[in-house]
Parts: structure tokens; C-alpha cells; sequence
């Protein structure tokens, strides 16, 4: 058996998504770049796998198209990410790949890079101004919020009471998930949230939250959480409480989180394709810098489900699929 990457639908979806109307390739004259040959990638924290993972394939498509790659982590600090932008315009930085500190927090560290004719290139969180960025690539969290949901209504068997586990408040991608898993759930009145609390997107405030609500609530039978880090904070919470029951979701696509899938312990995920979302963005900036733009500023990549039906197929935020052969 071959395995084929699935970029398919990512093509697709990055050639006709667009968040607002015109061609930004049409209206958007192009940044020079610092002059230099490095391209910064600013992350949150890598102590999350997914953002390591960002920093990684940053670096590795960057040096292939010949650049230098320096990386750096702002920790969900937006004073700390505006140092950051600062030192890559004093490096004379090509271009700026970021996952950002915040959805309006960031909009002044892009507005330094644009003024410094410094490309930014935003993966996996956009933020609240259209015309700043050369282009922003994110996972298409609406959808794929609702598809896991879907496999966790299934799993619940359509009733029970359950509890949320939210994200960080300025992401705008904890609003988005927490939405779409309700555009699902609320659907079936027999399923009641009895507690609703945020976790930050932090493995360790999961782990003490679930233990609360568990002591609280002993009721419950499933947990839905805005991402893997959390969902897994949450697994091991049950399995400490000697609740192997509780039917749980996550979304990111980690290999922590693929592992419980595969031990039954977690109902699944949601993949956002990050590795996908950032070795695009760094190809787009290379293209941007030799004077071809994208076409659209923002660009929607589709989630996958991930199950115990496929999770073997999924790695390092990478998910296959069987390629039939022929005889």
C-alpha cells in the first residue's frame, strides 16, 4: 500500500476561501522584505507539540528554499510577540511567520512589520484586520469543531450530562470551537452541560479543572474540550479518578492525543493540519517575495475527524490515507 498526503481538499479550499471580496493579490501592493535572507517564526510556547510542530516545519521548508529560519516564542504574551516583531525588523527579516499572541492584541506587532515593508504570514490564528497580513492560513475550526462532535453525540449515545473545557478567551479559536460543538450537541435535548470552565489550552488547569468537576459532578459521562493539550489533561484526570467512562474530544490531532484514541480513552479529534497550514505559509511567503502574491489574504484549510476507525493514519499532525494499488 502507498500513502498519500492529504492536500486534496486543502488545495481546494485554499483557492476559493475567502473571508472578504476582492483578490488580495489584486488589491494589495507587495512588501519588499527586510533585505535579509531569514524568516522569523513566532510561535506560543512549544511545550505544546502543535506549536512545536509549527516551529519545525517552519524551519525545515524555510532552509530548503534557502533561508535562514530563526524561532522564537511569545507565550501567549502580546508585549512579549511586539519585542519579537521589533528584533525581526532590526534583523532585517524577509518575512514573519506567526502564530499569534491574540486576535486584536497582535494587530500592532503586524502594523510595525507592514511599516518596516515586512511580510507577515499568520498560521493557525487570524486576527481582527483584513489588509495587514500577506496572507492567513487557519484550520477550518467551524467544521471541524462539528464533524468530532458528531462522533462524540454518536459515542454518548444522544443523552447525558457532560462538561467544557474552554480555551483561551482572546483566541478567537476557542469562541469558534466552543460554538460548533454546540451547533451539534444542542441539537438533542437529552444532553444537559452541567459545568463549563476555562483551561487556557493548559494541560496542567485541565487535569485540576476535570478533578473539580469530577468531584462536583460524578454524574457526568463525557467532556468536550477546545483542544488535545486539554482533552489530554483531562483523560488523565479520569483515569486518576478511576473514570475510564467518560467519553472525551479534543481538537488539534497530537500524537498524545492519538495515543488515547487508540487506547480507547478518547472518542477523537479534530485534525487541524498544521503541518500543511505552515509549510503553505512558507512557500507563499517565498512566492510573495519573488512578486507573486495568493490570492486571497485568508485562507480556510479543512479539519479531519479522527477515530479509532482512522487514527492510524495519523502523525506528527500529519494524516494519510491509503492509496489502492493495482494489479
Amino acid at each position: 500500500m502507498m500513502k498519500k498526503l492529504v492536500v486534496g481538499m486543502a488545495t481546494l479550499a485554499m483557492a476559493s476561501a475567502m473571508f472578504a471580496g476582492a483578490s488580495f493579490a489584486e488589491t494589495a501592493e507587495l512588501l519588499p522584505g527586510g533585505g535579509s535572507k531569514i524568516i522569523y517564526c513566532i510561535t506560543p510556547d512549544t511545550s505544546n507539540p502543535y506549536f512545536k510542530t509549527v516551529q519545525e516545519i517552519a524551519t525545515k521548508t524555510g532552509e530548503e528554499l534557502g533561508y535562514e529560519v530563526k524561532c522564537a516564542s511569545h507565550s501567549d504574551d502580546a508585549s512579549k510577540q511586539l519585542e519579537l516583531f521589533e528584533a525581526a525588523v532590526a534583523d532585517g527579516a524577509a518575512a514573519i511567520v506567526c502564530d499569534n499572541a491574540g486576535a486584536d492584541a497582535s494587530i500592532e506587532a503586524v502594523q510595525k512589520a507592514v511599516d518596516a515593508g515586512i511580510p507577515t504570514f499568520m498560521v493557525d490564528r487570524e486576527i481582527n484586520q483584513a489588509g495587514l497580513c500577506a496572507a492567513q492560513l487557519v484550520a477550518d475550526n467551524a467544521q471541524g469543531a462539528a464533524a468530532i462532535a458528531e462522533s462524540w453525540v454518536e459515542a454518548m449515545d444522544y443523552e447525558g450530562k457532560y462538561a467544557e473545557l474552554l480555551g483561551l478567551e482572546s483566541d478567537t479559536n476557542a469562541q469558534v470551537r466552543s460554538e460548533n460543538f454546540h451547533s451539534v450537541i444542542d441539537e438533542y435535548p437529552d444532553f444537559e452541560m452541567v459545568a463549563q470552565q476555562a483551561a487556557n489550552w493548559d494541560q496542567t488547569q485541565a487535569y485540576e479543572k476535570t478533578e473539580a468537576i469530577l468531584q462536583s459532578n460524578p454524574e457526568i459521562t463525557g467532556i468536550i474540550c477546545g483542544n488535545d493539550t486539554m482533552a489530554c489533561g483531562a483523560v488523565q484526570a479520569c483515569l486518576d479518578a478511576g473514570r475510564d467512562d467518560i467519553k472525551i474530544i479534543g481538537v488539534d490531532g497530537s500524537d498524545e492525543a492519538a495515543a488515547y484514541i487508540k487506547s480507547g480513552n478518547m472518542v477523537g479529534t479534530a485534525l487541524q493540519q498544521i503541518a500543511l497550514i505552515t509549510q503553505t505559509a512558507v512557500e507563499e511567503a517565498d512566492a510573495y517575495l519573488n512578486g507573486t502574491a495568493p490570492e486571497t489574504e485568508k485562507q480556510l484549510i479543512p479539519c479531519v475527524a479522527i477515530t479509532a476507525e482512522n487514527v492510524e493514519n495519523l502523525s506528527a499532525f500529519v494524516y494519510t490515507e491509503a492509496e489502492a494499488t493495482t494489479e
